[in-house]
Protein backbone atom coordinates (compact mmCIF):
# COMPACT_ATOMS: atom_id res chain seq x y z
CA UNK A 1 0.00 0.00 0.00
CA UNK A 2 2.92 2.14 0.15
CA UNK A 3 2.79 2.90 -3.84
CA UNK A 4 -0.94 5.50 -2.29
CA UNK A 5 1.32 7.47 -1.24
CA UNK A 6 3.87 8.25 -4.10
CA UNK A 7 3.34 10.20 -7.00
CA UNK A 8 4.91 8.11 -9.45
CA UNK A 9 2.37 5.47 -8.90
CA UNK A 10 -0.46 8.09 -10.18
CA UNK A 11 -1.70 8.37 -13.59
CA UNK A 12 0.39 10.41 -15.77
CA UNK A 13 4.07 9.18 -13.74
CA UNK A 14 5.41 12.72 -15.07
CA UNK A 15 3.33 14.91 -13.04
CA UNK A 16 5.07 16.88 -9.81
CA UNK A 17 4.40 15.47 -6.63
CA UNK A 18 1.01 15.97 -5.12
CA UNK A 19 -0.24 17.32 -2.21
CA UNK A 20 -2.05 15.09 0.17
CA UNK A 21 -5.91 14.53 -0.80
CA UNK A 22 -4.69 16.38 -4.27
CA UNK A 23 -6.75 15.36 -7.26
CA UNK A 24 -5.93 16.75 -10.73
CA UNK A 25 -7.17 17.41 -14.36
CA UNK A 26 -5.99 14.95 -17.43
CA UNK A 27 -3.34 15.86 -19.54
CA UNK A 28 -4.40 16.37 -22.99
CA UNK A 29 -2.45 16.22 -26.16
CA UNK A 30 -3.72 18.54 -28.92
CA UNK A 31 -2.64 17.67 -32.69
CA UNK A 32 -2.16 19.63 -35.53
CA UNK A 33 -3.78 19.48 -38.76
CA UNK A 34 -2.40 19.04 -42.48
CA UNK A 35 -5.42 20.84 -43.90
CA UNK A 36 -3.30 21.05 -46.91
CA UNK A 37 -2.76 17.61 -47.21
CA UNK A 38 -6.49 16.91 -46.69
CA UNK A 39 -7.22 19.16 -49.76
CA UNK A 40 -4.57 17.30 -52.01
CA UNK A 41 -6.73 14.28 -51.08
CA UNK A 42 -9.82 15.95 -51.78
CA UNK A 43 -8.63 17.66 -54.95
CA UNK A 44 -8.09 13.40 -56.08
CA UNK A 45 -11.72 12.20 -54.81
CA UNK A 46 -13.33 14.72 -56.65
CA UNK A 47 -11.46 14.19 -59.30
CA UNK A 48 -12.85 11.08 -60.22
CA UNK A 49 -16.04 12.21 -61.45
CA UNK A 50 -14.89 15.24 -64.14
CA UNK A 51 -18.81 16.39 -64.12
CA UNK A 52 -18.13 17.81 -60.54
CA UNK A 53 -14.81 19.19 -60.67
CA UNK A 54 -16.41 23.06 -61.30
CA UNK A 55 -18.43 22.67 -58.18
CA UNK A 56 -15.16 22.92 -55.98
CA UNK A 57 -12.50 25.73 -55.55
CA UNK A 58 -9.21 24.47 -54.53
CA UNK A 59 -7.61 27.96 -54.93
CA UNK A 60 -8.44 30.09 -52.00
CA UNK A 61 -7.24 33.46 -50.72
CA UNK A 62 -4.26 32.21 -48.27
CA UNK A 63 -3.95 35.63 -46.66
CA UNK A 64 -6.51 35.23 -44.03
CA UNK A 65 -4.83 32.60 -42.73
CA UNK A 66 -6.44 28.80 -42.56
CA UNK A 67 -9.02 29.37 -39.57
CA UNK A 68 -10.70 31.54 -42.10
CA UNK A 69 -12.97 29.31 -44.46
CA UNK A 70 -12.23 31.74 -47.12
CA UNK A 71 -8.98 30.29 -47.71
CA UNK A 72 -10.40 26.89 -48.49
CA UNK A 73 -13.44 27.44 -50.10
CA UNK A 74 -13.15 23.60 -51.73
CA UNK A 75 -14.20 22.43 -47.91
CA UNK A 76 -16.57 24.80 -47.60
CA UNK A 77 -18.43 23.70 -50.56
CA UNK A 78 -17.62 20.24 -49.55
CA UNK A 79 -19.54 20.70 -45.74
CA UNK A 80 -22.35 22.22 -47.89
CA UNK A 81 -23.00 18.84 -49.52
CA UNK A 82 -22.11 16.40 -46.97
CA UNK A 83 -24.33 18.46 -44.23
CA UNK A 84 -27.69 17.24 -45.95
CA UNK A 85 -26.49 14.20 -44.76
CA UNK A 86 -24.25 13.89 -41.86
CA UNK A 87 -25.99 17.59 -39.73
CA UNK A 88 -23.35 19.45 -38.78
CA UNK A 89 -20.32 18.43 -40.18
CA UNK A 90 -18.57 22.06 -40.48
CA UNK A 91 -18.02 21.82 -37.05
CA UNK A 92 -15.12 19.45 -36.84
CA UNK A 93 -11.82 20.96 -36.76
CA UNK A 94 -10.46 17.61 -38.35
CA UNK A 95 -10.67 16.13 -41.91
CA UNK A 96 -13.99 14.27 -41.50
CA UNK A 97 -12.97 10.51 -42.85
CA UNK A 98 -16.19 8.80 -43.71
CA UNK A 99 -17.12 5.71 -45.87
CA UNK A 100 -19.25 8.45 -48.25
CA UNK A 101 -18.24 8.73 -52.08
CA UNK A 102 -19.38 12.70 -51.81
CA UNK A 103 -18.09 13.03 -55.64
CA UNK A 104 -20.09 10.37 -56.64
CA UNK A 105 -23.33 11.64 -54.68
CA UNK A 106 -22.72 15.16 -56.24
CA UNK A 107 -22.69 13.00 -59.71
CA UNK A 108 -25.85 11.31 -59.05
CA UNK A 109 -27.61 14.32 -57.58
CA UNK A 110 -26.38 16.41 -61.29
CA UNK A 111 -27.97 13.90 -63.11
CA UNK A 112 -31.45 13.24 -61.86
CA UNK A 113 -30.44 10.34 -59.94
CA UNK A 114 -30.35 10.72 -56.25
CA UNK A 115 -34.16 9.84 -55.68
CA UNK A 116 -32.99 6.10 -57.72
CA UNK A 117 -30.35 5.23 -55.13
CA UNK A 118 -29.73 4.50 -51.98
CA UNK A 119 -27.52 6.04 -49.34
CA UNK A 120 -26.33 2.63 -48.44
CA UNK A 121 -25.16 3.12 -52.43
CA UNK A 122 -22.60 5.65 -51.56
CA UNK A 123 -21.25 4.36 -48.69
CA UNK A 124 -20.07 1.24 -49.19
CA UNK A 125 -22.84 -1.01 -48.42
CA UNK A 126 -22.74 0.69 -45.08
CA UNK A 127 -26.50 1.86 -43.84
CA UNK A 128 -27.16 5.58 -43.06
CA UNK A 129 -25.20 6.59 -40.07
CA UNK A 130 -26.57 5.70 -36.76
CA UNK A 131 -24.98 8.02 -34.64
CA UNK A 132 -23.57 11.19 -36.06
CA UNK A 133 -21.33 13.91 -33.89
CA UNK A 134 -19.31 16.78 -35.09
CA UNK A 135 -17.58 18.88 -32.33
CA UNK A 136 -14.53 21.24 -31.43
CA UNK A 137 -12.52 18.38 -30.29
CA UNK A 138 -13.34 15.63 -33.54
CA UNK A 139 -16.02 13.67 -34.95
CA UNK A 140 -17.34 10.40 -33.95
CA UNK A 141 -19.76 8.26 -36.37
CA UNK A 142 -21.20 4.89 -35.71
CA UNK A 143 -22.42 2.81 -39.62
CA UNK A 144 -23.37 -0.84 -39.68
CA UNK A 145 -23.30 -3.44 -42.19
CA UNK A 146 -26.11 -6.07 -42.68
CA UNK A 147 -25.51 -9.32 -42.87
CA UNK A 148 -25.38 -10.55 -46.52
CA UNK A 149 -24.59 -7.13 -47.66
CA UNK A 150 -21.13 -5.98 -49.01
CA UNK A 151 -20.23 -7.85 -52.55
CA UNK A 152 -17.00 -9.67 -52.06
CA UNK A 153 -17.07 -10.17 -48.22
CA UNK A 154 -16.94 -13.60 -46.93
CA UNK A 155 -20.27 -15.17 -45.69
CA UNK A 156 -19.91 -15.03 -41.85
CA UNK A 157 -22.09 -16.99 -38.84
CA UNK A 158 -22.96 -13.67 -37.08
CA UNK A 159 -26.31 -13.43 -37.37
CA UNK A 160 -27.09 -9.30 -36.78
CA UNK A 161 -26.01 -6.09 -38.22
CA UNK A 162 -21.95 -5.48 -37.76
CA UNK A 163 -21.91 -1.92 -36.02
CA UNK A 164 -18.45 0.12 -37.12
CA UNK A 165 -16.75 2.74 -35.01
CA UNK A 166 -14.91 5.83 -36.28
CA UNK A 167 -13.60 8.81 -34.13
CA UNK A 168 -10.94 11.04 -35.43
CA UNK A 169 -10.10 13.73 -32.48
CA UNK A 170 -7.81 16.66 -32.25
CA UNK A 171 -7.55 15.83 -28.63
CA UNK A 172 -5.96 12.88 -26.68
CA UNK A 173 -5.91 12.21 -23.42
CA UNK A 174 -1.97 11.08 -21.81
CA UNK A 175 -2.28 7.90 -20.12
CA UNK A 176 0.46 5.75 -18.56
CA UNK A 177 -0.64 2.77 -20.39
CA UNK A 178 2.34 0.59 -20.95
CA UNK A 179 0.68 -1.65 -23.32
CA UNK A 180 -0.68 1.28 -25.71
CA UNK A 181 0.60 1.42 -29.08
CA UNK A 182 1.61 -1.85 -29.81
CA UNK A 183 -0.50 -3.86 -33.25
CA UNK A 184 -0.22 -6.09 -36.15
CA UNK A 185 0.35 -3.81 -39.78
CA UNK A 186 -2.68 -5.23 -42.20
CA UNK A 187 -0.51 -5.84 -45.33
CA UNK A 188 -3.55 -5.39 -47.78
CA UNK A 189 -3.71 -1.90 -46.69
CA UNK A 190 -0.52 -0.47 -46.20
CA UNK A 191 -0.56 1.12 -49.48
CA UNK A 192 -3.68 3.37 -48.22
CA UNK A 193 -2.54 3.32 -44.52
CA UNK A 194 1.07 3.25 -44.05
CA UNK A 195 1.07 3.04 -39.98
CA UNK A 196 -2.29 1.73 -39.47
CA UNK A 197 -2.44 -0.92 -36.51
CA UNK A 198 -4.73 -3.96 -36.29
CA UNK A 199 -5.07 -5.13 -32.23
CA UNK A 200 -7.44 -6.17 -30.06
CA UNK A 201 -8.38 -3.83 -26.84
CA UNK A 202 -10.86 -3.76 -24.55
CA UNK A 203 -13.65 -5.78 -26.50
CA UNK A 204 -13.09 -4.01 -29.49
CA UNK A 205 -10.64 -4.67 -32.68
CA UNK A 206 -8.93 -1.52 -33.51
CA UNK A 207 -7.49 -0.12 -36.27
CA UNK A 208 -5.60 3.01 -35.96
CA UNK A 209 -3.28 5.28 -38.05
CA UNK A 210 -2.69 8.42 -38.91
CA UNK A 211 -3.68 11.02 -41.32
CA UNK A 212 -3.00 14.62 -41.84
CA UNK A 213 -1.23 14.66 -38.38
CA UNK A 214 -4.49 13.19 -36.74
CA UNK A 215 -4.75 9.90 -34.82
CA UNK A 216 -8.21 8.18 -36.21
CA UNK A 217 -9.61 5.02 -34.77
CA UNK A 218 -12.22 2.40 -36.41
CA UNK A 219 -13.52 -0.10 -33.70
CA UNK A 220 -16.16 -3.28 -33.98
CA UNK A 221 -17.31 -4.73 -30.70
CA UNK A 222 -15.75 -8.58 -30.71
CA UNK A 223 -15.05 -11.13 -28.68
CA UNK A 224 -11.59 -12.78 -29.93
CA UNK A 225 -13.20 -16.09 -29.83
CA UNK A 226 -15.19 -18.71 -31.72
CA UNK A 227 -18.10 -17.67 -34.35
CA UNK A 228 -21.70 -17.74 -33.55
CA UNK A 229 -24.93 -16.59 -34.93
CA UNK A 230 -25.38 -14.06 -31.30
CA UNK A 231 -21.54 -13.74 -30.75
CA UNK A 232 -19.47 -11.85 -33.03
CA UNK A 233 -16.24 -13.25 -33.54
CA UNK A 234 -13.29 -10.79 -34.23
CA UNK A 235 -11.62 -12.64 -36.90
CA UNK A 236 -15.34 -11.99 -38.57
CA UNK A 237 -15.27 -8.54 -38.01
CA UNK A 238 -12.05 -7.97 -39.95
CA UNK A 239 -12.82 -8.36 -43.46
CA UNK A 240 -15.63 -5.72 -42.35
CA UNK A 241 -13.69 -3.37 -40.76
CA UNK A 242 -10.99 -3.32 -43.38
CA UNK A 243 -14.11 -3.03 -46.28
CA UNK A 244 -15.21 0.17 -44.44
CA UNK A 245 -11.23 1.59 -44.20
CA UNK A 246 -11.12 1.03 -48.18
CA UNK A 247 -14.33 3.21 -48.32
CA UNK A 248 -13.25 6.28 -46.32
CA UNK A 249 -13.56 9.58 -47.85
CA UNK A 250 -12.46 13.32 -47.02
CA UNK A 251 -16.28 13.99 -46.21
CA UNK A 252 -15.92 17.30 -44.20
CA UNK A 253 -14.48 19.53 -41.56
CA UNK A 254 -13.11 23.18 -41.40
CA UNK A 255 -9.70 24.51 -40.04
CA UNK A 256 -10.25 26.13 -36.15
CA UNK A 257 -7.37 28.67 -34.67
CA UNK A 258 -4.55 26.47 -32.99
CA UNK A 259 -4.49 25.48 -29.24
CA UNK A 260 -1.99 24.26 -27.10
CA UNK A 261 -1.39 21.24 -25.39
CA UNK A 262 -3.81 21.10 -21.85
CA UNK A 263 -1.39 20.67 -19.12
CA UNK A 264 -2.33 18.71 -16.02
CA UNK A 265 -3.38 21.12 -12.98
CA UNK A 266 -4.81 20.80 -9.46
CA UNK A 267 -8.64 20.41 -9.09
CA UNK A 268 -10.56 23.21 -6.79
CA UNK A 269 -12.32 21.53 -3.89
CA UNK A 270 -14.81 22.84 -1.06
CA UNK A 271 -12.63 24.55 1.65
CA UNK A 272 -15.48 23.41 4.17
CA UNK A 273 -14.78 19.76 5.52
CA UNK A 274 -17.73 17.51 5.52
CA UNK A 275 -18.28 15.95 8.84
CA UNK A 276 -19.86 12.61 7.32
CA UNK A 277 -18.65 12.50 3.68
CA UNK A 278 -15.31 9.67 4.27
CA UNK A 279 -14.00 8.12 0.99
CA UNK A 280 -11.03 5.32 0.53
CA UNK A 281 -8.19 5.74 -1.23
CA UNK A 282 -8.71 5.09 -5.08
CA UNK A 283 -6.98 1.73 -5.61
CA UNK A 284 -7.68 0.58 -2.25
CA UNK A 285 -10.48 -1.75 -3.26
CA UNK A 286 -11.66 -5.17 -1.46
CA UNK A 287 -8.66 -7.73 -0.26
CA UNK A 288 -8.43 -9.76 -2.45
CA UNK A 289 -11.22 -8.65 -5.11
CA UNK A 290 -9.22 -8.02 -8.05
CA UNK A 291 -8.54 -10.17 -10.53
CA UNK A 292 -5.69 -12.90 -9.60
CA UNK A 293 -5.43 -10.83 -6.11
CA UNK A 294 -4.22 -7.66 -8.05
CA UNK A 295 -4.70 -4.71 -6.55
CA UNK A 296 -6.45 -1.74 -7.90
CA UNK A 297 -5.58 1.00 -9.68
CA UNK A 298 -4.19 3.96 -7.90
CA UNK A 299 -5.44 7.20 -10.16
CA UNK A 300 -6.14 11.03 -8.32
CA UNK A 301 -7.59 12.19 -11.82
CA UNK A 302 -10.72 14.03 -11.80
CA UNK A 303 -11.45 13.47 -15.75
CA UNK A 304 -13.88 15.29 -15.88
CA UNK A 305 -15.95 18.36 -13.77
CA UNK A 306 -19.08 16.63 -13.87
CA UNK A 307 -22.68 17.07 -12.08
CA UNK A 308 -22.75 13.81 -9.77
CA UNK A 309 -24.98 11.19 -11.51
CA UNK A 310 -27.44 10.55 -8.74
CA UNK A 311 -29.69 13.08 -8.18
CA UNK A 312 -29.27 13.76 -4.15
CA UNK A 313 -27.41 13.19 -1.42
CA UNK A 314 -26.75 11.03 0.35
CA UNK A 315 -25.15 8.35 -2.39
CA UNK A 316 -23.05 5.56 -1.42
CA UNK A 317 -20.08 3.98 -3.34
CA UNK A 318 -19.44 0.41 -2.72
CA UNK A 319 -18.96 -2.43 -4.64
CA UNK A 320 -22.51 -4.51 -5.47
CA UNK A 321 -21.11 -7.98 -6.25
CA UNK A 322 -22.87 -10.93 -4.94
CA UNK A 323 -19.78 -12.56 -4.25
CA UNK A 324 -19.05 -9.46 -1.94
CA UNK A 325 -22.51 -8.64 -0.62
CA UNK A 326 -22.99 -12.28 1.09
CA UNK A 327 -20.51 -11.20 3.52
CA UNK A 328 -23.03 -8.15 3.96
CA UNK A 329 -22.96 -9.55 8.05
CA UNK A 330 -19.41 -8.67 8.33
CA UNK A 331 -19.91 -5.34 6.08
CA UNK A 332 -22.21 -3.89 8.84
CA UNK A 333 -20.03 -4.98 11.10
CA UNK A 334 -17.30 -2.30 10.10
CA UNK A 335 -19.54 0.04 9.14
CA UNK A 336 -19.21 0.13 5.51
CA UNK A 337 -22.38 -1.60 4.50
CA UNK A 338 -23.45 -1.10 0.80
CA UNK A 339 -25.59 2.31 2.03
CA UNK A 340 -22.73 4.22 4.87
CA UNK A 341 -19.74 5.99 4.31
CA UNK A 342 -16.68 5.73 3.58
CA UNK A 343 -17.02 4.97 -0.44
CA UNK A 344 -14.53 2.12 -1.60
CA UNK A 345 -13.27 2.11 -5.54
CA UNK A 346 -14.42 -1.13 -7.43
CA UNK A 347 -12.74 -0.39 -10.55
CA UNK A 348 -10.48 -3.43 -10.99
CA UNK A 349 -12.97 -5.66 -8.76
CA UNK A 350 -12.77 -9.04 -10.55
CA UNK A 351 -14.49 -9.33 -13.84
CA UNK A 352 -13.35 -11.04 -17.40
CA UNK A 353 -13.76 -7.63 -18.91
CA UNK A 354 -10.48 -6.58 -20.55
CA UNK A 355 -9.29 -3.41 -19.10
CA UNK A 356 -5.74 -1.78 -19.50
CA UNK A 357 -5.77 0.55 -16.75
CA UNK A 358 -5.83 -2.22 -13.68
CA UNK A 359 -2.92 -4.53 -12.47
CA UNK A 360 -4.11 -7.66 -13.72
CA UNK A 361 -5.47 -6.65 -17.33
CA UNK A 362 -8.94 -7.19 -16.38
CA UNK A 363 -11.20 -5.58 -14.01
CA UNK A 364 -14.80 -3.97 -13.83
CA UNK A 365 -14.51 -0.69 -15.62
CA UNK A 366 -16.41 1.47 -13.40
CA UNK A 367 -17.78 2.47 -9.74
CA UNK A 368 -21.38 0.90 -8.67
CA UNK A 369 -23.15 3.14 -6.55
CA UNK A 370 -26.55 3.28 -4.73
CA UNK A 371 -29.05 5.62 -3.05
CA UNK A 372 -29.86 6.11 0.39
CA UNK A 373 -32.68 3.81 0.95
CA UNK A 374 -35.91 5.51 1.55
CA UNK A 375 -36.37 5.91 5.62
CA UNK A 376 -39.24 3.64 7.22
CA UNK A 377 -41.30 5.99 8.31
CA UNK A 378 -42.10 8.41 5.17
CA UNK A 379 -43.81 10.77 5.99
CA UNK A 380 -42.60 13.70 4.07
CA UNK A 381 -43.89 16.14 1.14
CA UNK A 382 -41.63 14.39 -1.01
CA UNK A 383 -42.39 10.63 -0.88
CA UNK A 384 -39.15 8.40 -1.30
CA UNK A 385 -39.93 5.49 -4.11
CA UNK A 386 -37.01 3.14 -4.06
CA UNK A 387 -38.36 2.46 -7.78
CA UNK A 388 -37.70 5.70 -8.70
CA UNK A 389 -34.49 7.59 -7.21
CA UNK A 390 -33.42 9.78 -10.31
CA UNK A 391 -30.36 9.34 -12.40
CA UNK A 392 -28.97 12.26 -14.03
CA UNK A 393 -27.14 13.65 -17.01
CA UNK A 394 -23.80 14.31 -15.47
CA UNK A 395 -22.62 17.21 -18.53
CA UNK A 396 -24.51 18.89 -21.71
CA UNK A 397 -24.21 16.06 -24.17
CA UNK A 398 -25.03 13.55 -26.93
CA UNK A 399 -26.29 10.11 -26.44
CA UNK A 400 -25.54 6.80 -27.81
CA UNK A 401 -27.27 4.04 -27.53
CA UNK A 402 -28.95 1.57 -29.91
CA UNK A 403 -32.61 0.30 -28.93
CA UNK A 404 -32.56 -2.58 -26.23
CA UNK A 405 -29.20 -1.75 -25.20
CA UNK A 406 -28.89 -2.13 -21.70
CA UNK A 407 -25.74 0.25 -21.35
CA UNK A 408 -26.63 4.20 -22.24
CA UNK A 409 -23.40 6.26 -23.32
CA UNK A 410 -23.31 10.53 -22.84
CA UNK A 411 -20.46 12.02 -25.22
CA UNK A 412 -19.17 15.29 -24.51
CA UNK A 413 -17.21 17.12 -27.33
CA UNK A 414 -15.95 20.41 -26.35
CA UNK A 415 -12.76 22.55 -26.99
CA UNK A 416 -10.79 20.96 -24.16
CA UNK A 417 -12.49 17.35 -23.71
CA UNK A 418 -13.36 14.52 -25.68
CA UNK A 419 -14.76 12.05 -23.05
CA UNK A 420 -17.39 9.58 -22.18
CA UNK A 421 -19.42 8.22 -19.76
CA UNK A 422 -21.48 5.50 -19.60
CA UNK A 423 -24.74 3.99 -17.08
CA UNK A 424 -25.75 0.65 -17.15
CA UNK A 425 -28.71 -0.75 -15.47
CA UNK A 426 -31.08 0.65 -15.92
CA UNK A 427 -34.44 -1.01 -17.70
CA UNK A 428 -33.65 -0.70 -21.93
CA UNK A 429 -37.54 -0.83 -22.56
CA UNK A 430 -37.97 2.36 -20.60
CA UNK A 431 -34.74 4.42 -22.12
CA UNK A 432 -36.29 3.27 -25.41
CA UNK A 433 -39.62 4.75 -24.24
CA UNK A 434 -38.24 7.69 -23.08
CA UNK A 435 -36.43 8.38 -26.31
CA UNK A 436 -32.41 7.57 -25.03
CA UNK A 437 -31.28 6.61 -28.62
CA UNK A 438 -28.62 7.72 -30.90
CA UNK A 439 -28.26 11.30 -31.35
CA UNK A 440 -30.34 12.70 -28.92
CA UNK A 441 -28.50 15.53 -27.02
CA UNK A 442 -29.21 15.97 -23.29
CA UNK A 443 -28.98 18.94 -20.77
CA UNK A 444 -26.55 18.56 -17.35
CA UNK A 445 -28.52 17.87 -14.52
CA UNK A 446 -31.58 16.17 -17.18
CA UNK A 447 -33.08 13.01 -15.73
CA UNK A 448 -32.50 10.30 -18.00
CA UNK A 449 -33.95 6.76 -16.10
CA UNK A 450 -33.90 6.28 -12.52
CA UNK A 451 -31.72 3.76 -10.17
CA UNK A 452 -32.76 -0.05 -11.23
CA UNK A 453 -31.54 -3.91 -11.34
CA UNK A 454 -31.61 -4.83 -14.91
CA UNK A 455 -28.88 -6.92 -16.05
CA UNK A 456 -29.98 -8.97 -18.62
CA UNK A 457 -33.38 -9.05 -17.07
CA UNK A 458 -35.32 -7.61 -14.85
CA UNK A 459 -33.90 -8.01 -11.57
CA UNK A 460 -30.89 -9.15 -12.76
CA UNK A 461 -28.51 -7.65 -9.96
CA UNK A 462 -28.80 -5.39 -6.89
CA UNK A 463 -30.55 -2.04 -7.35
CA UNK A 464 -27.78 0.15 -7.87
CA UNK A 465 -26.11 2.51 -10.90
CA UNK A 466 -23.14 1.41 -12.47
CA UNK A 467 -21.35 4.31 -13.96
CA UNK A 468 -17.82 4.48 -15.89
CA UNK A 469 -15.42 6.54 -18.19
CA UNK A 470 -13.49 6.35 -21.40
CA UNK A 471 -11.43 8.98 -22.82
CA UNK A 472 -9.88 9.19 -26.20
CA UNK A 473 -6.53 8.22 -26.99
CA UNK A 474 -3.97 7.01 -29.64
CA UNK A 475 -5.80 3.84 -29.02
CA UNK A 476 -8.77 4.89 -29.07
CA UNK A 477 -11.71 4.70 -26.37
CA UNK A 478 -10.20 3.71 -23.12
CA UNK A 479 -11.37 2.73 -19.64
CA UNK A 480 -10.09 5.04 -16.64
CA UNK A 481 -10.95 5.11 -13.21
CA UNK A 482 -14.00 6.97 -12.49
CA UNK A 483 -13.54 6.84 -8.86
CA UNK A 484 -11.43 10.23 -8.39
CA UNK A 485 -13.79 12.11 -10.64
CA UNK A 486 -17.30 10.58 -8.86
CA UNK A 487 -15.55 11.49 -5.56
CA UNK A 488 -14.60 15.16 -6.78
CA UNK A 489 -18.45 15.84 -7.70
CA UNK A 490 -20.14 14.32 -4.97
CA UNK A 491 -18.13 16.90 -2.92
CA UNK A 492 -19.58 19.62 -5.41
CA UNK A 493 -23.35 18.44 -5.10
CA UNK A 494 -23.06 18.91 -0.72
CA UNK A 495 -20.75 21.23 -1.35
CA UNK A 496 -18.40 19.95 1.27
CA UNK A 497 -14.80 18.33 1.04
CA UNK A 498 -14.58 14.83 1.92
CA UNK A 499 -12.08 13.25 4.18
CA UNK A 500 -9.74 10.82 2.87
CA UNK A 501 -9.54 7.78 5.40
CA UNK A 502 -7.75 4.24 5.35
CA UNK A 503 -6.61 2.44 3.69
CA UNK A 504 -8.27 -0.33 5.55
CA UNK A 505 -9.37 -3.18 3.22
CA UNK A 506 -11.71 -5.35 4.41
CA UNK A 507 -10.47 -9.08 4.21
CA UNK A 508 -12.74 -11.41 2.18
CA UNK A 509 -12.40 -15.13 1.02
CA UNK A 510 -9.64 -15.82 -0.88
CA UNK A 511 -11.29 -17.30 -3.58
CA UNK A 512 -13.04 -14.51 -4.90
CA UNK A 513 -9.71 -13.96 -6.51
CA UNK A 514 -10.99 -16.54 -8.96
CA UNK A 515 -9.57 -16.98 -12.77
CA UNK A 516 -11.75 -15.55 -15.43
CA UNK A 517 -14.77 -17.76 -15.38
CA UNK A 518 -15.52 -19.33 -18.88
CA UNK A 519 -19.26 -18.85 -19.03
CA UNK A 520 -18.43 -14.68 -19.21
CA UNK A 521 -17.21 -15.74 -22.37
CA UNK A 522 -20.40 -16.22 -24.22
CA UNK A 523 -21.83 -12.69 -24.60
CA UNK A 524 -20.24 -9.06 -25.77
CA UNK A 525 -18.85 -6.97 -23.64
CA UNK A 526 -21.90 -4.59 -23.46
CA UNK A 527 -24.29 -7.21 -22.86
CA UNK A 528 -22.73 -9.81 -20.58
CA UNK A 529 -24.23 -10.00 -17.18
CA UNK A 530 -21.36 -8.82 -14.43
CA UNK A 531 -21.52 -5.13 -13.76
Amino acid sequence: MACLQLAACLLGGAASPLAADEFRTPAISVARVDWRAALDQLRTEIGTQPAVVPAFTFVGRPRLGAPDPRSMPALVQLNATTSQVFTGIGRSPVPVLLPFDAAAYLDAERHGALENLSLAHFQADFRPAEMFDAGPAGYDAVFSLEPGEGDGLPQRIFAKPVEVQITGSLLTYELNDPIGGKGEPVKSLAAQYPDLRRFIREGYVRYAFTRFGIPYVVSIQCLDSVAKPKRLACREAYPVAERFLRALHVAGGLPSRSRTDIASEAVDRPSEVSPDFTYRPPGDIIANSGSHRQSGRVDYTAYSQIRFPLAKAPAFAHSQSSHLLKLSARLDELSVGPTSYPWQDNFCEARSFSVGQCPSGFGHQGQDMRPAPCPAHDDGAEHCDPRHQPVVAVRDAVLIRSPKQQAATLQVNTRNEHIRFRYMHMDPSAMDADGLLNGRHVDEDEQIGVVSNYLDRPNGTTRHLHFDIQVFTRDGWLWVNPYVTLVSAYERLIHERGREVGPHSIPVAADFAHALPEDMTRRGPEERGEN
